[in-house]
């Protein structure tokens, strides 16, 4: 017998639904669900496969899983899921990929329209039974760079330039690509910024992109810019960021995602002036579990027959699989 656990901070509805159209196609398997972390202790000492997103993840998750041989990350991002310290060296981890593009691209534009429209502002305002009017700012003919140049950003930039935007690329390995008027380096981001209206973070989670976008970024930018994190909380240095929207050295930001979530109630962000928080909402769609079910079951296909290298997505090899 086949055990899973399903490890996932959503709507109790779509984590039934994940188990409900595993078991339709693979009865055999026994599948539990936990909503946090804390709550995995009955579940994991016999767990086999591990169904979870990153940012609900904890070390003690894969310490206390002696039989764990696959993670499937329900997202891209697999940051906190391969950097855990007690993963075992010959769990093989697959994330879902491709899927990404429509929910986080009309997340994006519906930031930057929030920042440039100041909807924030209108809501209080409807609080307080106040009728107050302003000169919104346009997408139109503004500058728009995109920082990480996958699958996604590909998706998002014909959408900017459908609004009139000039579109810049900050890619690892520059290359023309649908949408995008310009491509440059990432290492060109300092020297690019007093160009952009808008910056738009994509880039995955790595060392060398974390904090990418900091204090040297932000002095660069424009007093009037704005940025837009829907990528993942590390790539911005949020101490940074908080100083430059206190000191008015950029317009205003939105974040999607942040280094430590849920974020706390204690955090410095929630009280930032000219910020707009959201709840890792990008990817967070209706729908979402049918689109991710392909690669998901796809992958079980080749749990079950023993056929790992066969999976689709891997991003951490067994150690045992050598070079």
């Amino acid at each position: 017998m086949t055990n899973i656990l399903i490890l996932a901070e959503v709507h109790e509805a779509m984590k039934g639904r994940y188990r409900a159209m595993l078991l339709e196609r693979f009865p055999q398997l026994t599948i539990n669900v936990v909503g946090h972390h804390n709550d995995v202790g009955p579940y994991i000492a016999d767990t086999d496969v591990l169904l979870c997103f990153s940012p609900p993840m904890a070390d003690h998750v894969v310490r206390d899983a002696p039989k764990l041989k696959w993670i499937q990350a329900l997202g891209t991002g697999v940051d906190n899921i391969v950097d855990l310290p007690s993963l075992g060296s010959d769990v093989v981890v697959t994330n879902v990929r491709g899927i990404h593009g429509a929910p986080v691209s009309e997340a994006a534009i519906a930031y930057m329209l929030s920042l440039a429209r100041s909807l924030p502002q209108s809501a209080l305002a409807q609080t307080r039974n106040a009728w107050e009017r302003w000169p919104s700012e346009l997408l139109d003919n503004k500058t728009v760079g995109i920082y990480g140049v996958g699958l996604i950003a590909e998706y998002l930039a014909p959408i900017c330039k459908a609004f009139g935007m000039k579109t810049v690329g900050f890619s690892g390995t520059p290359r023309p690509a649908p949408g995008f008027d310009r491509m440059v380096a990432r290492a060109e981001l300092v020297k690019t910024a007093p160009e952009l209206d808008f910056l738009v973070a994509l880039a995955p989670l790595t060392p060398e992109t974390r904090n990418v976008i900091g204090e040297k970024v932000f002095a660069a930018m424009k007093p009037s810019a704005y940025l837009v994190n829907v990528a993942r909380g590390g790539v911005v240095d949020e101490k940074a960021l908080v100083e430059a929207l206190e000191s008015g050295r950029i317009s205003g930001a939105a974040l999607d995602v942040f280094s430590q979530e849920p974020l706390p109630p204690n955090s410095p962000l929630w009280k930032t002036k000219n910020l707009t928080i959201f709840p890792h909402m990008g990817g967070y769609s209706e729908g979402y579990e049918d689109r991710a079910m392909p690669t998901i079951a796809g992958n079980m296909e080749c749990y079950l027959s023993g056929d790992f290298k066969k999976m689709t997505n891997i991003v951490r090899k067994p150690a045992s699989w050598g070079n």
